[in-house]
């Protein structure tokens, strides 16, 4: 279970040297887990999640879902979610996050050095669904230092091959910079992909087709959120 950055540290140091081992980090998808109530935050902090999507595929009492009514910003109830998530130095994840929401929260973190993460998604230019966000917004995320997920579905890169992918992720990087694009599966069960994760080799080669570089492709296939997630976590 990582809850520490020296969790995280301690997992990468024996996977370089051979070990199996597999680090977990427990998010929600949605705060409408927290029911309202700001002492739910602490609640499931206690219980070992660090990362938390604000909306799902509705509005809630955090503020508006890119799927809900209208374009509802945070609520004065998500500001103080997010400004505690940033103090308890959890991951903000605005995967499903309305226009508005997004910005809001952009707006909270834009003196505090800290990134927030789009955990699954794809590239409006690419593929020009509403589920991802319009390119500037993208940007703006990329600019507090976080990463932007690439998902393995045909709704969000408007091809699930693994080629169609990794042509996905290119243009993330045309986008954003290799710095901020980052592997976003979705593999929960509710969303079709053609490989499940003994297959990602098959993404692999795909980038390597496309002519990204052994390092690029280590930045896109960890490198990326690992940086995230050890200027996130708390020490």
């Amino acid at each position: 279970m990582i809850l520490t950055k020296e969790d995280l540290d301690a997992v990468l140091e024996a996977r370089t040297g051979g070990s199996k081992v597999v680090g977990t980090l427990l998010g929600s998808e949605g705060g409408h887990v927290l029911e309202g109530e700001i002492e739910n935050l602490d609640r499931i902090y206690d219980a070992g999640f660090r990362l938390m999507g604000l909306t799902h595929f509705f509005d809630n009492a955090l503020g508006g879902s890119l799927h809900g009514e209208g374009n509802a910003g945070l609520t004065p109830f998500g500001r103080e979610v997010v400004s505690q998530m940033m103090d308890k130095h959890m991951i903000i994840d605005l995967a499903h996050a309305s226009p508005q929401m997004a910005q809001d929260v952009l707006a909270m973190v834009a003196d505090q050095n800290i990134p927030v993460i789009v955990s699954h998604s794809g590239i409006h230019s690419h593929c020009a669904v509403k589920r991802n966000f319009e390119d500037d917004l993208m940007r703006a995320i990329a600019a507090t230092g976080g990463v932007i997920g690439i998902g393995y579905w045909e709704d969000v890169t408007c091809d699930a091959t693994p080629q169609g992918i990794a042509r996905a992720i290119k243009a993330g990087i045309g986008v954003v910079g290799i710095d901020h694009i980052a592997l976003g599966s979705d593999f929960d069960g509710a969303v079709e992909t053609q490989f499940d994760v003994s297959e990602l080799a098959a993404v692999t080669q795909a980038l390597m087709n496309e002519g990204l570089s052994d390092a690029d492709i280590a930045a896109v296939m960890g490198g990326n959120m690992m940086r995230v997630l050890g200027q996130v976590l708390p020490q």
